[in-house]
């Protein structure tokens, strides 16, 4: 399975104007294809079956679910903590939540790494230290796997940023989750995305331009709960 790469959703139902399904929907329609489910703190069987609607919001446009912990929830794709567990379990996607170059130097057979805060960010104000551009570039050149910036991006010029570090996406939860229009925000983010790859990809020598692939989708088994009402206030 192809790592994430462009606009990489994070959810949080607390921060949404909507049932957290309907805006995850929106910011599909406006271009993300990845997304990673949080909500840790919920039921098993009531995340399970917040996992299952939204892989279909997913699954038609090609898209991946990723679940943060250790337990797909009947998907493939897990996101972990810096904290561990080490060595991962092999699944058939595996990130991993990364600060520094320590942190980065424990990977094993993850998939990709995300390095957090890049900015300083209302969702978890006083967090570290903001890494900058400049840091997050410094950490990408030593990182063995490719990276996602994660932390207070919400504008363009911060997508732009982020892709001329070497970023091979951004993790936005909220500037998406907090949107008027979740659609309008993903589609600005993602545009930016695309611009800055196209802009890095000029610069290069003919045949060394950055690809991307395809997410592969396996067979995602999903039981369906009773339908779950997730919706939450502004914060």
């Amino acid at each position: 399975m192809t790592g994430p790469t462009g606009l990489v959703v994070l959810t949080d139902r607390r921060a949404v104007r909507r049932p957290l399904v309907e805006v995850v929907a929106d910011a599909v329609a406006g271009g993300a294809r990845w997304v990673v489910l949080r909500e840790k703190d919920l039921p098993r069987a009531e995340r399970a079956a917040l996992a299952c609607d939204l892989r279909a919001v997913l699954e038609p446009v090609g898209g991946t679910l990723v679940v943060a912990g250790p337990d797909p929830l009947g998907g493939s794709a897990v996101h972990l903590p810096a904290a561990g567990p080490y060595p991962p379990p092999r699944r058939g996607l595996v990130g991993r939540s990364c600060h520094d170059e320590a942190e980065l130097g424990r990977l094993t057979v993850e998939d990709y790494a995300v390095l957090s805060p890049v900015y300083p960010t209302s969702t978890k104000p006083g967090y570290g230290p903001p890494l900058r551009p400049a840091r997050l570039a410094a950490l990408i050149r030593i990182s063995p796997v490719p990276v996602l910036a994660l932390g207070g991006i919400e504008t363009a010029e911060q997508v732009r940023e982020c892709v001329t570090a070497g970023a091979a996406g951004v993790v936005v939860l909220g500037a998406i989750m907090r949107a008027e229009s979740p659609r309008a925000a993903a589609a600005a983010l993602q545009g930016a995305f695309d611009r800055a790859t196209v802009g890095l990809a000029s610069d290069e020598p003919a045949g060394l331009a950055p690809t991307g692939g395809s997410p592969d989708l396996g067979p995602d088994a999903c039981t369906r709960a009773d339908p779950i009402a997730l919706s939450g206030g502004r914060t």
